[in-house]
């Protein structure tokens, strides 16, 4: 019988019963059955991506707790975001969305699911640990499709996790007829259906601008700086589900190379908050201008820059073509040493090297490598055709 850690990391593709798992080891600890344990459980978190995504998958879906338990059943109490058992056992819903949510309250166990595409994952992960404080033995399951970004690297890595595998083909049983022959072949072999089929860890895209080997040594030194930018690309709305306000800040230094200083993209932020921050990264590097991309607010862009400092010089943009397209020359210029990192930039580098032809990383706008590729752009690539600077003042 598998010997199974205080912390389990189980890996799998779609539909091979991830949740299904996550749900009876839930439902197993609350009752104090074997195998997973041998007491009862009585605090318990419950961890998605979104407090959505807690109840409508992990709480009640089909293969959620709800689903699946026959005798003593817990009640949903949905304004309380918590499952209630009669043996007094309490679920609370937490978001990754909100980690600091996870200050405060603590936990015996905690089912963490679909950890790979957390927002916030690590700071989520981390606030988490700091809660399993309860009993004798706290305890906790990650249930998980894997995509290539620092926590799901660091957790694969720990030698004091049990790691299971789980392959979609295996559960073929109970899913719809006909599903794993389509899927394997549409998109058998393939870096998708690697990992959404297979639950294999892929760092690279093979259709990704940029590999994992190009920016092993892009960090270097650099000297005196000629030009500086900032350069921002704006999320189209503020809700906390909207993309991220990449923000990041360059230079061209004495040898024509431009040198990357800072990704301060920030998640979720009101228009006024990543316009401050962005003046505020302006003065600290003492830079030209920033270079915002103006497609998705046009003057609004301006005018939330303009209530911070009407004096900051703005340099509007505006994408004509795919994202694509605008990141293959600045690809080329860091397979040809024209860029260096200052630093190394995990979230920057990871999103560039998952960044593909359909214009997306991680499923996901490619915010950072949007604001990258305006600053390298207009450091070594728009001499000739600069778009105007605006003053606010």
């Amino acid at each position: 019988m598998l010997e199974i850690s205080d912390t389990w990391l189980v890996v799998g593709g779609r539909g091979s019963g991830k949740t299904r798992l996550g749900a009876e080891w839930v439902n197993a600890l609350v009752r104090g059955a074997g195998p997973f344990c041998d007491d009862r459980y009585k605090q318990l978190a419950l961890v998605g991506e979104t407090l959505g995504d807690v109840r409508e998958v992990m709480i009640e879906g089909p293969s959620g707790i709800l689903s699946i338990t026959a005798q003593d059943r817990p009640r949903y109490e949905a304004t309380r975001r918590r499952l209630v058992w009669s043996s007094g056992a309490v679920a609370q819903a937490f978001s990754s969305e909100d980690p600091d949510s996870l200050r405060g309250p603590q936990f015996a166990a905690a089912w963490c699911d679909e950890a790979a595409k957390w927002k916030n994952a690590e700071h989520c992960y981390d606030m988490l640990q700091f809660g399993l404080r309860l009993g004798p033995r706290p305890k906790q399951i990650i249930t998980t499709t894997p995509r290539a970004n620092p926590l799901m690297r660091r957790l694969l890595a720990d030698p004091n996790l049990t790691i299971t595998r789980m392959r979609t083909d295996e559960n073929a049983d109970n899913l719809a007829s006909g599903f794993i022959q389509a899927m394997n072949e549409r998109y058998g072999g393939s870096r998708l259906g690697r990992q959404e089929l297979d639950g294999e860890l892929i760092d690279d895209r093979p259709d990704a601008l940029w590999t994992r080997a190009m920016l092993e040594n892009v960090t270097a030194e650099y000297g005196a700086l000629s030009r500086i930018v900032v350069a921002v690309d704006p999320p189209a709305t503020s809700r906390r589900s909207s993309d991220a306000c990449g923000i990041v800040v360059a230079g061209l230094d004495g040898m024509e190379r431009a040198v990357v200083l800072a990704d301060e993209t920030v998640s979720a932020a009101k228009p006024r908050e990543w316009a401050a921050k962005a003046v505020a990264l302006y003065e600290r590097h003492q830079a030209d201008c920033i270079v915002a991309e103006v497609n998705q607010g046009g003057d609004m862009v301006a005018a939330v820059l303009r209530t911070v400092d009407p004096t900051v010089p703005v340099r509007e943009v505006r994408a004509t073509r795919g994202k694509w397209l605008r990141a293959e020359p600045v690809a080329a210029l860091y397979a040809n040493g024209r860029v260096a990192h200052a630093k190394r930039f995990p979230a920057l580098e990871d999103e560039m090297c998952d960044f593909g032809a359909d214009g997306l990383s991680g499923g996901r706008s490619p915010d950072r490598v949007d604001a990258l590729v305006w600053a390298i752009t207009e450091l070594l690539l728009g001499r000739n055709n600069r778009p105007r600077i605006r003053n606010l003042s």
